[in-house]
């Protein structure tokens, strides 16, 4: 065994382990972080296959940034793990169904490639200049541009829908309509009130302290 199948048996044991692992962590967080790992290791094996474009998209969009959006997410939402869990057995056996139903048809496929009859054609010669990028992006954007278009406008319902699922209204949060800005005038916000002129202050006159020969009548009487 050479060192390139080496490589490749040890990437995808640890695929395998962090694949596992994505599905079976009890926390969302180490969950997301395995599946970054396992990201990683699969644009390993895309390196051993000289695949490079693929390897670095694998690495910039995936590890770069979807996985760092999910943690993001994951993290302010703060995700009640115990209710999740609840009625993890009632739906068990569904869940078990369907993935034995995946396994089976990746099976079928998978073992389907490895019986070749005969040997792989030779590729086609290449001028030097040209890369794997250039020729895959030819591809691409010519025998596969409808699915492409398709994939785009499915990726944009997701992102709509998944907005529209999370947009909560929070009692405590002030919120004001956009249409309502738009819509405002000056005299809607602005009052003018007309005040009296402002005067001066009139001096206070103090009563005089009355004459004791009053004080001493007034006793009298």
């Amino acid at each position: 065994m050479d060192v390139k199948t080496g490589l490749f048996y040890l990437f995808a044991v640890v695929l395998l382990f962090a694949a596992f692992r994505v599905i079976t962590a009890r926390n969302p967080v180490y969950a997301a972080l395995y599946l970054v790992l396992a990201f990683f290791q699969a644009s390993a094996i895309w390196l051993l296959l000289r695949a490079e474009f693929l390897a670095i998209s694998l690495v910039l969009v995936y590890v770069g940034a979807v996985m760092v959006l999910f943690l993001f997410v994951v993290m302010m939402l703060d995700i009640n793990v115990d209710s999740l869990r609840q009625g993890f057995w009632k739906h068990f056996p569904l869940a078990a169904g369907v993935g034995a139903l995946i396994a089976l048809e990746m099976a079928a496929v998978l073992m389907g490639g490895f019986r070749l009859g005969e040997a792989p054609r030779a590729m086609a010669v290449t001028s030097p200049n040209t890369s794997n990028t250039m020729e895959l992006g030819k591809l691409l954007y010519s025998e596969y541009l409808y699915p492409l278009e398709i994939a785009a406008v499915i990726l944009l319902v997701a992102i709509v829908a998944a907005i529209a699922l999370t947009l909560r209204t929070r009692k405590d949060s002030k919120y004001t309509n956009p249409s309502d800005q738009v819509r405002v005038k000056a005299r809607d916000r602005v009052r003018i009130v007309q005040m009296p002129v402002t005067r001066a202050a009139e001096p206070v006159v103090e009563a005089a302290p009355a004459a004791p020969a009053e004080a001493a009548k007034e006793n009298k009487a």
